[in-house]
């Protein structure tokens, strides 16, 4: 008894020392969320994705998932005119499979996404059937600003944008802007529009609106326009409505890197002797695409020994252009091309020091500086169109000018 006493008197303490108000709490356990995709409650199933590799078909992907051969075809056979051709399934797309979670992890529906927007399902429980979604898409216009400090790609990045959208500007400024040309803090604002599936996922770049670019110290505008109400067929112009494609590109490479130009003398890096240059050399690696700096009909191609392998491009009865040293011609005698198709590579064929393209431009039969010359524009707006354009084209200029000032605080 003794020795019995003293323990219960410890254990007294212990209790005694507790406080009466403290609870003893336990673990809460949040449900878990809800993940929902395909039209699936994704938390009630098993999910595997995956993505189609070579050799991979609907009938083995299935056949892997312990469905014999003869359900399989039984499956086929009854979504066939549900609109889905297993056979379209392709090499490198995403596919989802849906099992369920007990012991032996059946499968209950394929999901296969030929793109990012849609998706086709193969619902495999209860009655078979296949059916198509596509999800909502939705269009967002965003407006930026913002100062050169290197290229145009580093400078969109800044910005945060998808650099696709470099390849739309070139193309819109073709004819007015040598990007090569453009100084450290030239300004530019742009509105453009973006896509995004399901409001949330991004989806890239979908069409120029507007934009500026100061260039040579001057703003040069560009709108889209649809001159003929009806035809999707668009083109651009700046803010008096003058269209900015010009008859000629202002070169035949995308990226321009001049080496020679037009000169009445100048020693050949090759013959050693002085002699007029009635081109404009520009250097890029060989194999680089060259485009005709307009439509037009191709008069010669061929090979010489000074030229190497050139073509000829008569445009009209004014003007023609020649393309030198070529490493291959694309392009036959006779074939009619559009401004900016590849007719050929860039090469160092004929007396050539380098990769190079040589440019030759005549006016009049006569070889002229196609870079000094005054080249005539596109087809001029009609007078009839130019308050619908104004009318566009207003609250959009209104609008870059705004954010404009505001990041410059001009």
């Amino acid at each position: 008894m003794k020795k019995i006493l003293p323990i219960l008197i410890v254990l007294l303490s212990l209790f005694s020392c507790k406080d009466p108000e403290e609870e003893v709490t336990a673990d809460v356990v949040q449900p878990r969320p809800v993940v929902e995709n395909f039209g699936f409650n994704l938390n009630d199933f098993s999910v595997v994705h995956d993505t189609i590799r070579s050799g991979d078909t609907f009938g083995s992907i299935l056949e892997g998932q312990n469905l014999d051969t003869l359900r399989v075809y039984d499956i086929v056979e009854q979504i066939k005119d549900d609109g889905f051709d297993v056979r379209s399934i392709r090499t490198g797309k995403p596919f989802t499979l849906l099992r369920d979670k007990g012991r032996f992890a059946k499968l209950k529906a394929f999901i296969y996404q030929p793109d990012r927007q849609s998706y086709y399902v193969v619902d495999l429980r209860d009655t078979i059937s296949a059916y198509k979604k596509i999800r909502p898409m939705l269009i967002k216009e965003r407006t930026i600003a913002g100062s050169l400090d290197g290229s145009l790609s580093e400078a969109l990045q800044k910005e945060k944008v998808d650099i696709a959208l470099v390849s739309q500007i070139t193309k819109v400024y073709a004819w007015s802007i040598d990007f090569f040309k453009l100084k450290k803090g030239d300004k530019f604002a742009i509105t453009f529009t973006e896509r995004y599936i399901d409001d949330t996922i991004y989806d890239g770049v979908d069409s120029l609106k507007a934009a500026f670019f100061e260039y040579k110290d001057k703003k040069i505008y560009a709108f889209p326009f649809e001159k003929n109400k009806g035809s999707g067929k668009l083109a651009y112009f700046d803010e008096q409505g003058k269209a900015l494609k010009s008859f000629f590109l202002k070169a035949p490479l995308k990226y321009v890197n001049i080496t020679s130009r037009f000169a009445a003398s100048r020693l050949h890096p090759v013959q050693g002797i002085w002699k007029a240059h009635k081109g404009t050399d520009y250097a890029a690696p060989t194999g680089t695409p060259i485009m005709t700096t307009a439509s037009g009909v191709v008069e010669q191609t061929g090979y010489t020994a000074g030229n190497g392998n050139f073509v000829k491009v008569k445009h009209d009865r004014t003007y023609s252009t020649q393309y030198l040293h070529m490493s291959k011609i694309l392009v036959r005698r006779g074939q009619r091309v559009t401004q900016g198709d590849v007719i050929g590579r860039v090469g160092s064929t004929g007396l050539a020091t380098g990769p190079h393209v040589c440019y030759r431009f005549w006016k009049n039969g006569v070889q002229v500086d196609a870079l000094r010359l005054k080249l005539p524009n596109a087809e001029p707006m009609d007078k009839r169109e130019l308050p619908r354009f104004m009318a566009q084209m207003q609250p959009l200029k209104k609008q870059l000018d705004s954010i404009a000032g505001l990041k410059f605080k001009e």
